[in-house]
């Protein structure tokens, strides 16, 4: 018996995509693009506010509060714009915004406790955006892995 013909036989695709145009790929590519453009806001943005701030007497602007949320913006501006020319809707970007935020704004309260010094929400909210970001890259991995045109 020939069971070639067999009606409940299912056809698998055997067309492989290139490498660059896999979802996982697509999903580093994002995570990597994201990280560069934050990456350009920190050297570009951020000594901008170091210059405009370096004469002020006013100590608010000195606090690592100010400071990193600061940052944060700086980092989160390249990456918003980025995001848009990629083709993101609204609610993606104002997530992975708010994730990069996140990063610092959770360790506020451990640093207005004096529990964490300065230095310590600096390192450790570098070392948390980047976690949260993927994490809310995570969370929508269908837009973040598809190839954008």
């Amino acid at each position: 018996m020939d069971r070639s013909h067999d009606a409940g036989a299912v056809a698998v695709s055997t067309v492989q995509h290139p490498w660059w145009k896999r979802p996982g790929w697509a999903f580093t590519r994002h995570y990597l693009e994201m990280i560069a453009a934050m990456l350009l806001g920190m050297v570009t943005l951020y000594p901008l506010w170091t210059l405009a701030t370096a004469s002020a007497e006013s100590a608010w602007l000195q606090r690592a509060d100010v400071e990193t949320t600061v940052m944060a913006t700086a980092m989160a501006a390249p990456m918003v714009a980025w995001m848009v020319v990629r083709g993101h809707a609204f609610r993606p970007v104002v997530e992975m915004t708010l994730a990069m935020y996140a990063g610092f704004w959770v360790l506020y309260p451990l640093l207005w406790a004096a529990v964490l010094g300065e230095m310590g929400v600096m390192m450790i909210g570098h070392v948390l955006m980047p976690v949260f970001m993927l994490l809310a890259m995570l969370l929508r991995f269908g837009e973040y892995a598809h190839v954008h045109h």
